[in-house]
Order: C-alpha cells, then sequence, then structure tokens
C-alpha cells in the first residue's frame, strides 16, 4: 500500500482531470479522456490503463443518471 506522501505525488498530477464532473465541461473533458482510452486499450483487460477507463467509465455515468433525472423531473 502507497503511504500518504507517495500517494500525494502520484495523486496531484491526476487530481485535476480525475474528478466527479459537476458541469458539462468537466463531464465533456472525461467523455474525451475516456474515448483516447477506448482508442488504446481497446477490450485489452490487462492493459495497464484498464482500471482507470473503469473509474472514468463510472463517473460519467453518475454524472448521467444525475443528469438525466434532473430532466425527467
Amino acid at each position: 500500500m502507497l503511504s500518504i506522501d507517495e500517494t500525494q505525488k502520484v495523486w496531484q498530477p491526476l487530481a485535476d482531470r480525475l474528478a466527479v464532473p459537476h458541469d458539462e465541461e468537466s463531464y465533456q473533458q472525461l467523455v474525451e479522456w475516456l474515448d483516447r482510452l477506448i482508442d488504446e486499450v481497446g477490450e485489452d483487460e490487462e492493459h495497464p490503463l484498464a482500471s482507470l477507463m473503469d473509474i472514468i467509465g463510472v463517473l460519467i455515468e453518475q454524472y448521467e443518471r444525475d443528469r438525466v433525472s434532473e430532466l425527467d423531473e
């Protein structure tokens, strides 16, 4: 397991990009990032970036679920 110091060092470069989207712009940035990852990773579940692709997909799905709920009301 990484120490807090080690975690902070590897997290800082990603912190601004890998975040829960709260607006259309940040949502679109995640969608574009996911598209690039899909091009690179494809369906290779053993690829080093496959889990990142999963995480971004979950963030996108949650944003879409929340937005659709708002539109339905």
